[in-house]
């Protein structure tokens, strides 16, 4: 995909867009952090066909938002970079758990816990167990009354080590420090983490913090 934008750039390399380079100019559009006339040649009329062939590849990218739509959270006006979703089947995103306390517990067991710096109790099903870390699906705490629930395992504070999902918004990249949105957060949060895996638009985040290190801003 950005092969097909950068044979439809200029190619001079000029920097008025504010990238030293074409091919970077093309991964910032992916990204979403460019619009199409910050390239000032591609406003000009010779050039009309190559603007509307990265316009159509921009439209079939199935990552990319609009530019002008924001990714907001609700408690403190924090802008993030992608929204992530359930995989197919799944009722929430993978949380992957490291729970403070000791438990017998087994795969499909109702857990209840509290997400170090959340202050929601959360209610989920365990999915996988690997030595001591635990992978969720949230069905909680709206659930709280369901008979389920109501056989819930207690597990105490938990640190949240990696989240697993489908995500929407800006192209991101391994090793990138990102903000992103659980669809499934009760607070409408917005979390920071690392991504180390990503395939096809599912992907992997793990070093997650609910600390954002900015200026909060409201659009």
């Amino acid at each position: 995909m950005i092969k097909d934008i950068i044979k439809s750039l200029p190619g001079y390399n000029c920097g008025k867009c504010g990238c030293s380079r074409c091919d970077d100019f093309a991964e910032e559009l992916l990204r979403n952090n460019k619009k199409i006339l910050d390239c000032s040649v591609l406003s000009f009329e010779e050039f009309k066909d190559n603007r509307l062939n990265i316009e159509k590849v921009l439209e079939n990218n199935p990552n990319t938002i609009a530019y002008n739509e924001k990714i907001i959270g609700l408690i403190d006006s924090y802008q993030a970079d992608i929204t992530l979703d359930p995989i197919d089947g799944s009722n929430s995103c993978t949380e992957v758990l490291l729970p403070t306390s000791n438990h017998k517990l087994r795969i499909n067991d109702i857990v209840k816990y509290r997400p170090l710096g959340c202050p929601i109790i959360h209610f989920a099903r365990i999915v996988e167990i690997n030595g001591l870390l635990l992978s969720v699906h949230i069905i909680g705490p709206e659930n709280r009354i369901t008979n389920s629930v109501d056989k819930s395992i207690d597990i105490g504070p938990c640190i949240i080590i990696a989240f697993h999902g489908k995500y929407k918004g800006k192209n991101i990249k391994v090793g990138e420090t990102i903000r992103f949105l659980p669809s499934h957060c009760m607070m409408q949060k917005v979390h920071s983490g690392v991504v180390v895996n990503i395939e096809n638009n599912n992907v992997i985040i793990e070093g997650i913090d609910l600390k954002v290190w900015d200026t909060p801003k409201t659009y």
